[in-house]
């Protein structure tokens, strides 16, 4: 094994008994006909199984859909790239010419698919536990800054499950004003509750909506 590979090894609190299954996992498409796509595939699955398990837990009251907006915080390329990052993931990934001009070993995408490819390798090599473990420790962070699962809810159904629990009207939405051409239109929208006014403005009449719908969220007493 590659003494940086052994490094990262070290920071993944992992010794393959496969080496070449690590290889494999840091191998871009572009660097050799045996890359790590297929072990993606496979780590994508794995990641996503094991923070469904861990959220379930959890989060013992959260709906299905609360779940699984929980999930998509923690499995998008954006939290999977962070994660590689820290394990400094682009010094030992093997890329193509082209890629390695283009900035390859920092790029988003690049970092989260080979994070996921570690995944896969470690499952393969050890099975479910190592790779749970090894999971969990990364996202270790990740997991205890996650925000409530009610926090998730988008702000139009918050303000209407707010007003329901303390039986008042529901919200009304207005739209004020269109603006701009067809292809680029600009949304101005008021969301009225009793007393209460807030107004938004958006790409779409539904952002908008949303984002008047936050805005008189932040009126209300908690």
């Amino acid at each position: 094994m590659r003494s940086s590979a052994a490094r990262l090894c070290a920071a993944l609190n992992y010794a393959f008994r496969q080496p070449d299954l690590l290889e494999e996992a840091l191998t871009h498409r572009s660097a050799a006909p045996r890359h790590n796509e297929r072990l993606e595939f496979l780590g994508d699955a794995l990641l996503n199984l094991v923070m469904a398990e861990c959220l379930f837990h959890r989060y013992p009251q959260a709906s299905e859909g609360e779940l699984s907006r929980l999930r998509a915080t923690l499995v998008k390329g954006e939290a999977l790239a962070e994660l590689a990052r820290g394990l400094k993931l682009g010094e030992e990934l093997r890329l193509g010419q082209g890629e390695l001009r283009s900035g390859g070993p920092q790029r988003e995408s690049i970092l989260a698919d080979a994070l996921e490819a570690i995944f896969g390798a470690v499952y393969l090599d050890g099975g479910l536990a190592p790779c749970r473990a090894l999971i969990l420790r990364l996202y270790r962070n990740g997991l205890a800054g996650l925000a409530n699962a009610s926090e998730l809810r988008d702000p139009k159904t918050r303000l209407q499950e707010y007003l329901q629990a303390r039986q008042q009207p529901l919200p009304v939405y207005s739209v004020l004003e269109i603006r701009g051409e067809p292809h680029a239109q600009t949304f101005t929208v008021e969301c009225a509750v009793a007393d209460r006014r807030a107004v938004a403005m958006g790409s779409s009449r539904r952002k908008a909506e949303q984002d008047a719908a936050r805005r008189l969220l932040e009126q209300l007493p908690p």
